[in-house]
């Protein structure tokens, strides 16, 4: 049996089916609550203590402090799809909001592009925009 198989079998020995949650530490709530609730417009769930709960297309985003010194680290990167990223990507320079990178083609797939943002978010943590172009709607710069 080959690893990926393994781990597959793995995965379906204790029941996984997806990711419920995503914990990205913050270290001032207000200020990443409102990012999130405000910028990038994810509805907010709920708040428990100073934690705060987002929904995500249904995977909740946990924000709040690190409960120990080693867990005070950059989030992982998230990469939130969105349908059009020229538009998204406006919306974020707008708001104030500092772009990594502008948009641009990631890869050429056969039936559409993809393509990304890289940003921050309030907290300093880099995220992704991203968007599955059909090659039938490309974004104005694509050409």
């Amino acid at each position: 049996m080959n690893a990926t198989a393994s781990h597959a079998g793995m995965a379906h020995a204790i029941g996984i089916d997806g990711i419920g949650q995503i914990s990205i530490i913050a270290h001032d709530l207000p200020r990443a609550t409102a990012f999130y609730r405000d910028v990038l417009g994810l509805p907010l769930l709920f708040t428990a203590g100073n934690l705060a709960f987002f929904d995500c297309g249904g995977v909740r985003l946990m924000f709040g402090p690190a409960s120990a010194p080693e867990l005070d680290h950059p989030s992982s990167i998230l990469y939130f799809r969105v349908p059009d990223v020229q538009a998204a990507h406006e919306h974020l320079v707008n708001r104030g909001v500092k772009i990594e990178a502008p948009p641009r083609l990631i890869a050429r797939m056969e039936t559409y592009d993809l393509w990304m943002v890289g940003f921050r978010d309030s907290e300093g943590n880099i995220m992704q925009l991203m968007s599955e172009v059909p090659r039938s709607a490309q974004p104005s710069s694509a050409a």
